[in-house]
């Protein structure tokens, strides 16, 4: 992904940043804590390896996440939200917030049942 040179705002430069389909999920998952690329694959349903690392390569790029090699076999690497990426994070949980919203609202609560993501029940 390029950066843009010209923007009309700032906000612009964040879009680009976690534009695309996989990202803001990357981000989410990211937010429970240090996690490696295998655990993020289970956890991310429909992600090839080669997209996530292509994704997290960007992520890293842009000052979003970072990772820690550990010294060993065999070897152990654990990727982790950055500053940055923690600020985007609580955007990202937001947004989460916002999608359990509309799916009560339009009666998708089987889905997040299924997934054991609470929501605020009528009554």
């Amino acid at each position: 992904m390029k950066i843009r040179k010209e923007y009309t705002c700032p906000l612009e430069i964040v879009h680009d940043f976690i534009k695309g389909k996989w990202k803001t999920i990357i981000i989410f998952q990211l937010n429970f804590g240090n996690t490696t690329l295998s655990k993020l694959k289970r956890d991310i349903s429909g992600i090839t390896e080669k997209m996530l690392l292509h994704q997290l390569k960007e992520l890293k790029k842009y000052g979003m996440v970072d990772k820690i090699n550990s010294i060993g076999y065999p070897l152990h690497v654990e990727y982790f939200l950055t500053e940055r990426g923690k600020k985007i994070a609580s955007a990202v949980n937001i947004m989460q917030d916002i999608g359990i919203e509309y799916m009560v609202e339009h009666g998708f609560t089987d889905f997040l049942d299924r997934k054991g993501i609470k929501y605020k029940k009528d009554g």
